[in-house]
């Protein structure tokens, strides 16, 4: 066996050993440990090029970006347990729900709501589901729309800023987490938006799946209903402009006050202060907030050892260069770079979870990217747009997981009469399946959803730039000759009788 021989197998370990359901971070290190004894044993690399290997691990706990991703976590599962997303869902689900698809649609912008200031999709689901999933099939909505509409609102959290997978992506790409924010806000309206069309679709042609719900039915009206939206929507964008404001993370800011571990520490006790307007905190949910925290936090850190293990060993039989032969030459130059990586992306999220792939397939295509001249933020985002199906397709599909504990749960406290089946909640996932995969298709064929939001480069036009020189002769010493000559002509015409 030869060294270009030795990467290929490599790669296809890495995809066997993902397979197997055995924890990544342990697989990852098991496989490049081994692949790097071997490389020595055959003399590809020197032993003491393992030896990068602390340095490497020290590098990726010193790094402090990384600290944002416990401060995120931590406000995002804060108001997860504080009952924002209850209130919410009630006042919006009644300021809607006399409408065709009223219930949806409050689903939905609850969901980007609760995207911008949770970040977590288990808890986002979980939430929406206990309070809409009765209400919905109480007053009549198809099954598979509402399953599909619940799971869809639940992934928008992965793509809204301030996003845990954004700033994953940005630490592996090299690339500002506030560009990486800006550019995800186009990507995020435009999936609420064909949210809303395929919603205002089925109530024009399948009224029966998504009826109105009685005026009658309200318990709130007029000015109380709009107090009641306010009253969640008003602190929740200001905590959001205060958080992605002061990092740069939002359209037309240009200057950050703040890094993004700063802004994370101010929206974890921004979270805090929301749990106490709503009177909701207490010692128990700050304890489980921390512990799912933690639990995360050494999720992140252990995929991230696990993945450097690899890609050293990985980089030191040529595995970068052969990546990077082989994907260059695809036809199609750039589009046919990024269709090619989506497709790939897309089943191997059918096995594996978003932070396994950001940290470590990523590294692999990005250096790709660059030479293909493809803008960093752009790919980033595409990737983290085809990233959320990962969460909404079988077999390991989360959200549609949460969606089955939560279903079981209703029926058997008898909150709902219909017991909701498991073919109804995958084929619902379908629709917004495919609705996710447009969008990746828009991204790909229409960067400017990214990079309009992006600041404009400042462009030197390197022909128009003057410099003036100065006044008078540019040699000094020509100018001194000069007044000595004419001083000696005029004491010669002096001295003339």
């Amino acid at each position: 066996m030869t060294v270009e021989q030795f990467a290929p197998m490599m790669f296809a370990g890495l995809i066997i050993v993902m397979l197997i359901g055995f924890p990544v971070a342990f697989s990852l290190s098991g496989l490049g440990l081994f692949c790097g004894l071997y490389a020595v044993h055959m003399g590809w690399f020197p032993s003491n090029f393992l030896g990068n290997l602390p340095a490497n691990v020290f590098g990726i706990l010193s790094n402090d970006l990384l600290l944002a991703i416990p401060f995120f976590t931590l406000m995002g599962t804060l108001l997860e347990k504080c009952g924002l997303a209850e209130d919410m869902l009630d006042s919006m689900g009644q300021l809607f729900g006399p409408m065709r698809g009223g219930l949806g649609y409050s689903v939905i912008i609850v969901g980007f709501i609760l995207g911008a200031i949770t970040g977590t999709v288990a808890g986002q689901v979980i939430a929406m589901a206990v309070i809409s999933l009765p209400v919905m099939i109480r007053y009549g909505y198809d099954m598979r729309y509402t399953t599909g509409v619940l799971a869809a609102s639940g992934t928008i959290t992965q793509l809204v800023p301030p996003s845990l997978v954004l700033v994953v992506l940005a630490d592996q790409l090299g690339q500002s987490v506030g560009d990486m924010y800006k550019g995800a806000w186009g990507p995020s309206m435009l999936q609420v938006l064909f949210f809303a069309i395929y919603t205002f679709l089925l109530g024009r042609f399948y009224p029966h799946h998504v009826p109105g719900v009685p005026r009658e039915a309200r318990t709130l009206n007029g000015w109380q209903l709009w107090r009641k939206c306010l009253r969640g929507i008003i602190p929740s964008a200001v905590l959001i402009f205060a958080v992605l404001g002061s990092m740069g993370g939002l359209p037309g800011i240009n200057t950050a006050i703040a890094t993004p571990t700063e802004a994370g520490a101010m929206g974890a006790m921004g979270a805090f202060v929301l749990a106490v307007l709503h009177g909701r905190l207490s010692f128990p949910i700050v304890k489980d907030a921390i512990a799912g925290t933690m639990r995360i936090t050494a999720m992140v850190v252990f995929i991230l050892i696990g993945s450097r293990v690899f890609s050293l060993v990985f980089q030191g039989v040529d595995g970068g260069k052969w990546i990077e032969h082989m994907l260059t030459g695809l036809p199609g130059g750039q589009v046919g770079f990024l269709i090619a990586v989506n497709i790939f992306i897309f089943f191997l999220a059918f096995f594996l979870d978003f932070f396994e792939i950001a940290f470590i397939i990523l590294p692999m295509l990005g250096p790709v990217a660059v030479k293909l001249g493809i803008d960093q933020i752009w790919f980033g985002v595409l990737i983290c747009v085809n990233m959320q199906t990962s969460f909404m397709h079988p077999p390991f599909g989360f959200a549609l997981f949460y969606l089955r504990g939560i279903a079981d749960t209703l029926y058997k406290n008898g909150a709902i009469k219909e017991k909701v089946l498991s073919r109804d909640i995958y084929l619902g996932a379908i629709p917004w399946v495919i609705l996710q995969l447009i969008l990746v298709g828009v991204v790909i064929f229409f960067p400017q959803t990214v990079t309009s939001f992006l600041d404009k480069p400042v462009v030197v036009d390197l022909d128009s730039i003057q410099i003036e020189a100065p006044q008078g002769s540019a040699d000094p010493a020509g100018d001194e000759l000069e007044k000595i000559r004419r001083l000696n002509e005029s004491i010669l015409s002096d001295q003339k009788p």
